[in-house]
């Protein structure tokens, strides 16, 4: 896949690792469209990017998913690569939390349907256009379960089969590549709550998911996600304690 001379839809792109892939894109050259709920924060994210275009809109509303997929097919017909990073994230304790339904029910709206609902939206404006691109950014846990994460795990779980059914779905019918971004823990606002502040920097993931954009490499295990991968492969149980280690069960 080429990096420059794209115009690429990043939803979730005002902070972190949208906003850091965001930046690396545009300084090579691509038009890159940011979205994102807060509208005062987006606005101060595009004020420090060049070449970008900034639309306020909740991946999780369908009203403006429509909207978005109109404005995208008007105003940006030549849109050739979206990256579906919005995310949303709950930390609890499965065995004491009374809220787990309502918290699961966002977390799979955000993190999973609204990224079916936007591609289908979208897959008509990318399938003509050249070097055409869905990049689905899931995570480390939708390989091994996360207990205090264990909705979002599975949001993401259910986005990774997506993914690969999408991928080979697409290839039979169009020259749409599909990617999966599988992050680590990353020092970010969204993971200050899960101890975000030990996680790699969110530039490591912009840089390491350009680096195998280029190489169309589809599976994108960002720093020790490919090691927990193939860990989760050969001992499920010795990955899973990795992930949980107050988990252990003698």
């Amino acid at each position: 896949m080429k990096t420059t001379n794209n115009t690429v839809l990043i939803t979730g792109g005002s902070a972190g690792i949208g906003f850091e892939m965001a930046k690396s894109l545009s300084e090579k050259g691509n038009h890159v469209i940011i979205t994102g709920r807060n509208e005062e924060r987006l606005k101060a994210a595009a004020a420090k990017l060049q070449n970008v275009s900034a639309i306020a809109f909740d991946v999780s509303n369908d009203a403006d998913v429509e909207r978005l997929a109109d404005i995208i097919a008007k105003d940006f017909p030549q849109t050739n690569v979206l990256i579906n990073n919005a995310g949303q994230a709950y930390v609890y304790d499965i065995s004491k939390e009374n809220n787990i339904y309502d918290f699961a029910t966002e977390e799979i709206k955000v993190n999973y349907l609204s990224i079916i609902n936007l591609n289908q939206k979208l897959i008509p404006v990318l399938a003509k256009n050249d070097n055409a691109a869905i990049v689905n950014v899931s995570s480390i846990v939708a390989f091994v379960a996360s207990s205090r994460l264990s909705t979002y795990a599975a949001s993401k779980a259910a986005l990774h089969s997506y993914t690969q059914s999408l991928r080979h779905g697409l290839s039979q019918t169009s020259d749409i590549k599909v990617f999966e971004l599988m992050p680590p823990l990353v020092n970010t606002d969204f993971s200050k709550e899960i101890g975000g502040e030990n996680g790699i920097p969110p530039k490591q993931v912009a840089d390491e998911f350009l680096a195998a954009f280029e190489n169309n490499q589809y599976e994108i295990h960002v720093a020790g996600t490919a090691d927990l991968r193939q860990l989760s492969l050969s001992d499920p149980e010795a990955a899973f304690n990795v992930m949980n280690p107050l988990a252990v069960v003698s």
